[in-house]
């Protein structure tokens, strides 16, 4: 084979592997509805977190609830709630067993790496909460000193409290959720509850199971925003999630829901 003939045939057999490659590349981002659409239905992975997912007579409601609901009807999907480990949700989201985590989920650094976010919806911060009569007892860190804390693993709250100095002389305890975190101190198995003020506000209060628990005055930390979490390389499904939320937020329908469960003030309303 002549020289010539053999450069050319080279060129043209490296440009097809490029174009392999480039194929390779995109092929997930392209198809990334597909699995979601072709099936009719969106797996949706939640804990039960109220306000934002609970079920009230076997069926589930909430903020959280209605949002996707109403999401998942202008895409021609159903949405479908399933239960998962909190701490295993990205397992969960690669393995495909469900489609997105939209369960009061709080935008950092390490999630935003590991999964595609959808735009922030609503703004959240943590609390710390403790029996009322103990509300003047725990001030400062100097107060939390031996004192036990607890928050729901895998959550901002157990981050919180194992990063913030606040904390630093407290014993922290990890439990499974955070009503579980809120019945510890209820109990006097725990001193302090770190918590999403979301759950802490519909939970507590006159007339609860939890009248007898209070949100400190005396600390407070920064916003955090909250956003829906896809599988890495998901523009598609990113795209067809924020038009739809647009959507529901210039109709005013998105409003009405949080206003249905008093978070209309946390609403990230443009």
């Amino acid at each position: 084979m002549k020289l010539k003939n053999f450069k050319r045939i080279l060129v043209l057999v490296l440009a097809g592997l490029m174009t392999l490659s480039l194929l390779a590349g995109c092929s997930p981002a392209n198809k990334d509805w597909e699995d979601i659409g072709p099936k009719g239905k969106m797996i949706i992975g939640v804990t039960e977190f109220p306000p934002m997912n609970y079920k009230e007579g076997g069926n589930w409601v909430g903020f959280e609830t209605e949002f996707a609901q109403a999401v998942c009807a202008k895409l021609g999907v159903t949405a479908e709630f399933q239960i998962i480990n909190w701490l295993s949700k990205e397992t969960e989201l690669k393995a495909k067993n469900i489609d997105c985590v939209w369960n009061g989920m709080t935008v950092n650094p390490d999630r935003e790496k590991e999964m595609d976010l959808s735009q922030h919806y609503m703004i959240n911060h943590q609390v710390l909460v403790v029996l009322a009569e103990n509300e003047d007892k725990y001030q400062t860190a100097a107060d939390l000193s031996g004192v036990s804390v607890v928050a729901e693993t895998g959550s901002t709250g157990e981050e919180t409290a194992k990063e913030n100095e606040f904390f630093k002389d407290a014993t922290f305890t990890a439990v499974d959720t955070q009503a579980k975190a809120l019945l510890e101190v209820k109990a006097g198995t725990a001193q302090v509850a770190v918590v999403d003020y979301l759950i802490a506000a519909s939970m507590m209060g006159e007339g609860t199971d939890y009248a007898n628990l209070v949100i400190s005055q005396y600390k407070t930390f920064e916003d955090e925003e909250y956003a829906i979490a896809f599988r890495k390389n998901s523009p598609d499904t990113l795209e067809k999630v924020n038009k739809a939320i647009n959507e529901l937020l210039e109709s005013g329908e998105l409003e009405a829901i949080a206003e249905k469960y008093g978070l209309s003030d946390l609403l990230i309303k443009g």
